[in-house]
């Protein structure tokens, strides 16, 4: 049985990404923050054997001391999902909070890197594996107030990008899946609780739902040995661009 390692599963695309992965035959490695969450999804997932890591991926040692933990049953890690990442603040860069700066950068480029690091070395040894890192339509078309959310998103189209040419050599897949608006806790976190800011970015048109997005992962991953869909873009059909979409009024 194959083993798909996915970050940031304790809600939103992770969660629903685990659920898809385990439908399509995969054991698990479900990592998060919130233990809790994680037993939860477990539990659901009852038939699927499941390994629960609690850790913070911008915690470097956490990270190393978390993957270097897997039993050897789950510790030849086949699919990597990038997932774990956050938004915090939506304000013009000459007003922006430093504090959710570095949440940012250290969440959605320096995270991926350091469980990017970790899982790599049974993959480069078994010579194969399968990275999907999740960006963002954020990282291909820059908007309003996104500055620095924008940045990493971009950091993390070009690092999937190296990595696949890095990891070539090693019949290493790597592609990533860049999602437009999709209704999960995202807004909610980057508007730091305010539901009522938070509900209104998805008022007037229907946009994505994390199961979208899992179903596209899992068609990615379950794709012949030869086959590398690199890059995917998913928008809602109402949203033509990333500040551009179509509402009911």
């Amino acid at each position: 049985m194959k083993t798909a390692f996915i970050t940031g599963a304790s809600s939103g695309i992770g969660r629903a990404t685990a659920v898809a992965l385990a439908q399509a035959g995969f054991q698990l490695v479900v990592t998060g923050r919130r233990r809790e969450k994680l037993e939860e999804l477990a539990r659901e997932l009852a038939n699927t054997p499941t390994h629960i890591l609690t850790f913070d991926v911008r915690d470097r040692a956490a990270v190393e001391a978390a993957v270097g933990s897997l039993p050897a049953a789950f510790a030849e890690v086949d699919v990597l999902i990038n997932n774990a990442g956050n938004a915090h603040g939506l304000a013009p860069i000459q007003d922006g909070n430093p504090d959710d700066w570095d949440a940012m950068l250290d969440g959605n480029v320096k995270g991926l890197l350091y469980v990017s690091r970790a899982v790599l070395p049974a993959m480069t040894r078994r010579q194969v594996g399968h990275i999907i890192n999740i960006g963002s339509i954020a990282g291909i078309e820059a908007y309003a107030n996104g500055n620095v959310y924008c940045a990493s998103k971009a950091a993390v189209s070009m690092l999937t990008r190296t990595m696949r040419l890095d990891l070539l050599p090693h019949n290493i897949r790597v592609a990533e899946v860049n999602p437009g608006a999709v209704e999960t806790d995202f807004s909610k976190v980057r508007f730091k609780g305010d539901e009522a800011r938070a509900e209104s970015v998805y008022k007037g048109f229907q946009p994505l739902v994390a199961q979208d997005v899992a179903e596209v992962i899992q068609f990615m991953v379950t794709r012949p040995p030869h086959v590398n869909v690199a890059e995917v873009l998913l928008l809602p059909t109402a949203q033509g661009a990333a500040a551009t979409i179509r509402r009911e009024s």
